[in-house]
């Protein structure tokens, strides 16, 4: 039993590194309009097809002591380091929920997120072709989900773009201004299909409390104005992955004790 249980771990960290490589080809390639899945994986600089010797999650990065083989250019450290944070999220969902249904669609959805996060980081979109099938994949399989029903799937998804969109519209009609991309709506919209309207405001609230905290201190370090632009998508992502893992007990810690204050 102890034995199964040390394969299943090792299996899930495995795969979800796997899948993590894939997620590198996904945030490299979909914001250029490329295919994820011809030709095969290459070289950033020098374009030459990458042998599956090569391609092995982490170990070619440190075999190769993160140059390309061919033509020795630096190789970014952000691939291993998706490819880690893949696997460690593939171990979690593991951890948290087993091998069920329930374990394997969190994992998909954390999956986008991280794809979603980077992509963010990087061009500052958010790609319909994640964020709108995302929010198809919720509303069909969101009732497969611990304590979710179509219902909730519908409810997190008004909630979840409703909101988002009312502040964006609010902040434009006082400043004139747009604050807020429909990318940010969208992927919010998404997330409600998955964690319901009670993760949504967990969401908000929690990714607009580390967004707060993380643009400041972006903010002071470069000198910067407050007019900075900050890609909001990374923040509401930590959020959401916070809700999935810690969300509802923190919820109820939270009204305990307000219940307990006289």
């Amino acid at each position: 039993m102890v034995m199964t249980e040390s394969l299943m771990i090792v299996f899930s960290l495995l795969t979800g590194m796997c899948v993590g490589s894939f997620l590198n080809v996904c945030i490299y390639r979909l914001p250029a309009a490329r295919s994820i899945v011809f030709p095969g994986s290459s070289c950033p600089s020098c374009n030459q097809l990458i042998r599956w010797v090569d391609n092995i999650p982490v170990i070619s990065y440190v075999l190769l002591g993160g140059r390309c083989r061919h033509c020795h250019a630096a190789i970014s450290p952000r691939y291993p380091l998706v490819e880690c944070l893949t696997g460690l999220f593939a171990l979690c969902t593991y951890l948290n929920w087993g091998v069920s249904v329930a374990s394997l669609i969190y994992f998909l959805f954390i999956c986008a997120l991280i794809t979603l996060t980077f992509i963010d980081i990087d061009h500052q979109i958010l790609p319909d072709v994640i964020t709108l099938w995302g929010m198809g994949a919720g509303l069909c399989i969101g009732f497969l989900l611990p304590d979710m029903t179509f219902m909730d799937s519908v409810i997190g998804l008004l909630v979840g773009g409703g909101s988002l969109y009312a502040v964006a519209w609010g902040y434009q009609m006082m400043t004139g201004r747009e604050g807020m991309g429909g990318g940010d709506i969208k992927l919010l919209a998404m997330m409600g299909t998955f964690i319901g309207w009670k993760g949504v405001i967990f969401t908000i609230f929690t990714g607009s409390l580390i967004g707060t905290l993380i643009g400041g201190a972006i903010m002071v370090i470069n000198r910067k104005t407050l007019k900075l632009a900050i890609p909001f998508g990374p923040f509401l992502s930590i959020g959401a992955m916070i809700y999935l893992f810690w969300g509802p007990d923190m919820i109820d810690w939270y009204v305990s004790g307000i219940g307990g204050i006289n």
